[in-house]
């Protein structure tokens, strides 16, 4: 048993030792179906905390011949399936994590240098007895132990991407790293299972990239292994009984994230917030959080806009398809968008081609991004958010009007002035404070037409419903009339209790009028 050659599993029972372990051991039969496969090179890219390097300890763990795992294992969902015993502990597993060869060195030319001295040195020590061409170049220490005793390797790879996240300039310094992974890893007979992990999917540049033998799973397409990219909703409904939080809670706060259609949540703030027994934000904010601000303020192609509209609950169309897979190349929104998707802060809707904000604690630091520098009419709309929700409640129809008209005005520069869905945009920022309470819905089908803006209120929430109908050059009276004339109160099927009916006009010189109207459904 080496440092990095069969390494044993000390780390993944660390793991199994945890007070909260969600079993994600059925990922082993996926990567066990692909053994000696075309389909062989893996690269899984996830935002931080969500349990890259976990899956990476597990597999080794179970694969390394440097340990005897079968006790360990023997609990776990993986133990029933086929495919257990035979490939349990049977294969030399070479297990990196870039960073820390990264962070000892100055220069790509020194880190490689030091793999294949770490790597070789291990391989020496495990097997001293084999005739080795030249112990100077790994590959070919790897193809003569291969030979030797036909035991093939299994490459583990952990934060591989770390270079394209700290040296994001260094183009030269990034091929390099790249030609020496495919010259260590692509079709080579030594090689049963490349698995590697990272924040970001495999680099492009020119015609094609250098390491194209990998199968991608990220955040934009994880399929047919998107549930191990997070905790699955059964998973946090299991963690919320078991330590008596509630699970609506939760959802508002960790979920959101769209993987192939399978709502996920992020691992490490349910754990945190299961074993402090209250909610708040735990993703830790690292080096992609402080980047936040620098990529939402490019306003690269309208990107102001649409993270307006984001922050404001909506949902904007994107294209991820041209994205470079690098934290420098932008050529459009679409490419900061999807990388916001990579690192956490945005989710995306294969099927629709959409990005929004997962979640509550996202959306604060979305907020906390935005504070100052350039967003001041959308701070002050949201810092002026709580008062416009009790006017509504209280009906103050005339501050109601009065607060719209302000977030309507100042946002004018960043949004269309006399368009409607501009003005739902605002309205919907205009009440984020109410996102607390309710789930917000545009354009909700109800009646006989499609009601602007529905707040539901949330579970075990006493608040009553809104909704809101939107009208220019017309009267607050008019909307309201709209409201019941069409049954928008239909749309709130699973609600009972008080609905506020708000009506909201603005006329050519951006005056605005409000009507509230209470019913009882």
């Amino acid at each position: 048993m080496g440092v990095y050659l069969n390494p044993g599993n000390v780390d993944f029972q660390e793991v199994l030792n945890s007070k909260i372990y969600v079993d994600k051991s059925e990922l082993i039969q996926y990567t066990n179906s692909v053994l000696r496969t075309t389909q062989k090179y893996i690269c899984v890219s996830r935002p931080r905390r969500f349990g890259k390097s976990m899956a990476a300890n597990m597999l080794t763990a179970y694969y390394s011949r440097g340990c005897d795992s079968r006790e360990m294992f023997q609990g776990l969902k993986i133990a029933k399936h086929t495919g257990f015993e035979e490939h349990l502990n049977q294969y030399n597993v070479v297990h990196l994590n870039m960073q820390n060869f990264l962070s000892k060195t100055q220069t790509i030319e020194q880190m490689i240098s030091l793999v294949t001295k770490a790597v070789g040195r291990d391989l020496l020590r495990a097997y001293p007895d084999v005739d080795y061409l030249d112990k100077t170049i790994l590959t070919f220490m790897l193809d003569d132990i291969y030979e030797d005793g036909q035991v093939p390797f299994i490459f583990i790879i952990d934060e591989w991407d770390c270079i394209f996240r700290s040296r994001k300039n260094q183009l030269e310094e990034q091929t390099k790293y790249l030609d020496f992974l495919r010259d260590l890893l692509k079709d080579k007979s030594y090689i049963a299972l490349a698995y590697m992990t990272g924040i970001l999917p495999i680099k492009k540049y020119g015609e094609h990239s250098a390491i194209n033998a990998f199968y991608e799973y990220s955040m934009t397409d994880a399929s047919p292994i998107e549930e191990f990219t997070g905790f699955t909703e059964q998973e946090v409904r299991r963690l919320c009984e078991q330590y008596k939080m509630p699970f609506t809670e939760t959802k508002k706060w960790y979920d959101g994230y769209c993987v192939d259609g399978v709502s996920i949540y992020n691992p490490k703030s349910v754990v945190e917030a299961m074993l402090r027994g209250k909610f708040s934000n735990y993703w830790t904010k690292t080096e992609t959080y402080e980047a936040l601000k620098v990529y939402i303020d490019l306003n690269q192609d309208g990107l102001r806009d649409k993270i307006v509209q984001m922050i404001a609950g909506e949902k904007v169309p994107v294209n991820p398809d041209k994205f470079q897979n690098d934290m420098t190349t932008f050529h459009s929104a679409d490419d900061v968008l999807t990388l916001l998707v990579h690192l956490g802060y945005l989710t995306y809707d294969e099927q629709n081609r959409v990005v929004w904000i997962p979640n509550g604690e996202v959306r604060q630091e979305f907020i906390n991004s935005i504070e100052d520098g350039g967003w001041e009419p959308v701070v002050q709309a949201i810092r002026s958010s709580e008062r416009l929700l009790q006017a509504t409640l209280s009906g103050d129809a005339e501050t109601v009007a009065e607060l719209i008209e302000q977030a309507h005005q100042a946002n004018a520069s960043i949004l269309k002035y006399n368009d409607e869905n501009a003005l739902s945009c605002v309205i919907s920022l205009a009440y984020y404070s109410a996102q607390k309470n309710y789930t917000l819905h545009r354009e909700m089908p109800a009646g006989k037409g499609f009601a602007d803006i529905v707040f539901e209120p949330n579970r075990n929430c006493d608040l009553p419903a809104l909704i809101v109908e939107l009208k220019w050059g017309h009267s607050a009276e008019e909307a309201v009339e709209q409201i019941k004339r069409k049954d928008y109160l239909d749309c709130l099927k699973n609600y009972t209790g008080e609905v506020l009916l708000v009506g909201v006009n603005y006329d050519k010189e951006k005056r605005h009028t409000c009507r509230i109207e209470r019913a009882v459904i």
